[in-house]
C-alpha cells in the first residue's frame, strides 16, 4: 500500500523509535539482578522513544497538537490535528525481557482518529491503518476474524494491578465471559490487542480505564479491518472515557451484551 505523506511520516517515525527501543531491549536481561536499575533504564529507554517521535513527527508537522504518554499535553497551531503517541506501549512485559511491546502513534483530525500505526520491533510486524483504505500489517492487507460463535472465540484484555480500584468489575467481566467462550488473553500491551483482533488473532478485545494513547492507533486499524469497535457505554467516548470494546461483527453484539450484562 502506498500511504499518505502524513502515514510514511508516522511509519518512519515508528521505525526509528524502534530501532533505539531494540538496542535498549538486548540490554534488559543484564540489569534483571537490581529492580530500580532495570525500572530506571526502562524509563530513560522509553523517554529516549518518545523524544525521537517527538522529533521526527514535529519535525514533519509542527503546528500539529501533541498527546504523548510521557510529557505535557501541548496544543499546535493547527487545532484540528494532534499527534497522540505511546512510544513504549508494554513497559512491564520490556522491563522482564518479554518480546511483546510496540511503539504506538495515531493522527487525529477534528477529534476523529484517521491514521494509525503500531510497530513491534520484536516481530518486525507494522500494523497501520488511513482512515477510508483499508488496514494493513507490513504487506499484508488484514481482515477481523471470520469466527461467529462465540464458544470458538479468544479475546484480549488488560487486567488491573497494584490495587486499582476497578479490580472488582474486571473479575466479573471475567466470570460471565470466560464459561462463553474459548479463552482469554491478558499479553500486556492494548495497541498489540487492537492491532491483533484487526488481524483476526484474537475476536474481540476490551478493557476498563486504558489511556487514549494506548488505543487510539488500535482503534483506526480495526475499524479498517473490518471490526466494530466502541465504548462500554454506548452514549460514551472511547478516548475520553477509556473503557472500550471492540470485535469482528459476527461476534460484536453478544461479545458486547456479555460485557454490559444486559
Amino acid at each position: 500500500m502506498v500511504g499518505s505523506a502524513n502515514l510514511n511520516i508516522m511509519m518512519k517515525a515508528a521505525r526509528k523509535a524502534g530501532r533505539s527501543l531494540v538496542k535498549d531491549f538486548r540490554e534488559v536481561e543484564n540489569l534483571q539482578v537490581s529492580m530500580k536499575g532495570a525500572g530506571d533504564f526502562v524509563s530513560r529507554a522509553d523517554l529516549a522513544a518518545e523524544e525521537i517521535l517527538r522529533e521526527e513527527l514535529r519535525g514533519a508537522r509542527p503546528t500539529y497538537g501533541w498527546l504523548a504518554e510521557e510529557s505535557s499535553a501541548e496544543d499546535g497551531e493547527d487545532p484540528t490535528r494532534r499527534w497522540i503517541v505511546d512510544p513504549l506501549d508494554g513497559t512491564t512485559n520490556f522491563l522482564h525481557g518479554l518480546p511483546h511491546w510496540a511503539v504506538s502513534i495515531a493522527l487525529e483530525h477534528k477529534g476523529k482518529v484517521v491514521a494509525g500505526v503500531v510497530f513491534d520491533p520484536a516481530k518486525d510486524e507494522m500494523f497501520f491503518a488511513e482512515k477510508g483504505e483499508g488496514a494493513w500489517m507490513n504487506e499484508s492487507r488484514l481482515r477481523v476474524s471470520g469466527r461467529s460463535r462465540m464458544i470458538e472465540s479468544i479475546f484480549a484484555t488488560g487486567l488491573p494491578f497494584g490495587g486499582r480500584s476497578d479490580l472488582p468489575e474486571t473479575l466479573q467481566d471475567l466470570a460471565r465471559l470466560m464459561p462463553a467462550c474459548a479463552g482469554v488473553r491478558r499479553w500486556g500491551a492494548a495497541a498489540l490487542d487492537l492491532a491483533y483482533v484487526a488481524a483476526g488473532r484474537y475476536e474481540g478485545y476490551w478493557e476498563r480505564r486504558v489511556q487514549p494513547w494506548d488505543i487510539a492507533a488500535g482503534v483506526i486499524i480495526l475499524k479498517e479491518a473490518g471490526g466494530l469497535i466502541e465504548p462500554m457505554n454506548p452514549d460514551g467516548d472511547i478516548l475520553e472515557d477509556g473503557e472500550v470494546v471492540g470485535a469482528n461483527e459476527a461476534i460484536f453484539t453478544n461479545f458486547a451484551k456479555v460485557l454490559r450484562n444486559n
